[in-house]
């Protein structure tokens, strides 16, 4: 495939140098189109010689006219990374005064965008609605990662990791299949919080990703998709229907309303197990007595579905500290499900808060499957794989 690979302005522009050459690794070949402001950060002559290719640097240098045209006609996808600010204000409000917004503006194949900037950049409201725009004409958005940034502050705005970005063009590259047309999937993403006073509240550091990712692949793969959510910080999936809820006694009310067309159910969500027995009404002041909390359990949403799952699939989720295919099998068990998903909390490169995971599957059947460290949207894919062999069976049983 060839892939035109847009470089603009900003610090992380060294970073794409890696990624071209991650592309050419993976069987492409990459034309490096770079912007007056990313030939300050980084020399084309780099990109010339790790692609082999001229690097085009602005819309008159060459004895082509037309050569935007001819580039975008040629070329299978195009990559942005870094994407500044400004290149996102360019292509969502139409302007085309250098040689990639135009090239972008004819080009009529997938668009992945990896932006890049300032924290306080990123958030900035004006940021976020171009975001929307670009999202809703079907791109794909990379979001940056979370870090110590060049400017001397820590937040969201550093460029993704290569590896990220890599799977999102080959994703984007990959047409669709539709295996899970016809079935409605029911997930669960996120944490709960139970509230202790009008300021406070107990809950945990899902990130809601995993959920999120999946809801996002079963769309992709055809399937009506209904995700009740927790409190997360993650944009809508594309094409999925969302219901924000915050505790868990919600969760369960919006899961079981939403069950009758559902003909899988996969519960991601970190439900938390325990709620204040009383929620205060007033903030609970501080004072240098020792406070005690009554804590009583949450609804056993899980178990609750195992027993009145009809002939769904039922898939659960556990996040364990140890014995995790021992803890994985239990659960399968005592909450009636057909497959659990399993993976060990605590470690900074996988689980909570982490762009990958690392799990284990335990079925019904029996087997025991072990997924290596990948991202978490490898992952889901991976997970719906499963539940797609599962499926089948238990519709060739009936």
């Amino acid at each position: 495939m060839r892939i035109v690979l847009g470089v603009s302005g900003g610090i992380a522009a060294y970073k794409s140098a890696e990624l071209a050459r991650a592309l050419i690794q993976n069987g492409h070949e990459v034309q490096a189109v770079l912007t007056h402001s990313a030939a300050e950060f980084i020399t084309p002559l780099t990109f010339a010689s790790l692609t082999g290719r001229k690097v085009i640097t602005d819309l008159f240098d060459s004895a082509n006219p037309m050569e935007h045209i001819a580039v975008a006609q040629e070329s299978d996808l195009v990559l942005v990374a870094p994407a500044t600010a400004n290149v996102l204000a360019r292509f969502a409000h139409g302007l085309a005064d250098d040689f990639l917004s135009t090239l972008y503006f004819a080009f009529r194949g997938p668009v992945v965008l990896a932006p890049a900037m300032n924290n306080n950049m990123w958030e900035h409201e004006a940021v976020q609605v171009n975001l929307e725009t670009l999202r809703r004409r079907g791109h794909t958005i990379v979001d940056p990662g979370s870090g110590f940034l060049a400017c001397g502050s820590i937040g969201p705005g550093r460029l993704a990791e290569t590896d990220k970005i890599v799977d999102a063009v080959e994703r984007a590259l990959t047409p669709p299949v539709a295996d899970l047309d016809g079935e409605t999937v029911l997930i669960t993403a996120g944490p709960t919080q139970e509230p202790l006073d009008p300021v406070r509240y107990l809950s945990n550091r899902s990130s809601g990703k995993m959920g999120y990712a999946l809801a996002q692949a079963a769309v992709d793969r055809g399937a009506q998709v209904i995700l009740v959510s927790g409190p997360v910080a993650l944009n809508p999936p594309k094409g999925v229907e969302v219901i924000h809820v915050r505790t868990a006694a919600e969760m369960r009310e919006a899961v079981f309303a939403n069950l009758e067309p559902a003909t899988v159910v996969i519960k991601c969500a970190a439900v938390a197990d325990f709620r204040p027995s009383v929620e205060s009404k007033q903030k609970i002041k501080k004072t240098s007595a020792r406070v005690s909390l009554e804590l009583e359990p949450t609804p056993d949403i899980l178990a609750e579905l195992g027993r009145k799952r009809g002939d769904r699939l039922l898939i659960g989720f556990a996040a364990e500290t140890e014995n995790l295919e021992t803890e994985a099998r239990r659960k399968l068990e005592t909450k009636n499900c057909d497959m659990v998903v399993a993976n060990l909390v605590g470690k900074s490169e996988t689980g909570f808060e982490s762009d990958s995971n690392e799990v284990v599957l335990a079925l019904r059947t029996g087997e025991t499957i072990p997924l290596p460290r990948a991202s978490k949207r490898e992952i889901a894919d991976q997970i719906l794989g499963q539940v797609l062999k599962l499926r089948r069976d238990l519709i060739a049983k009936q």
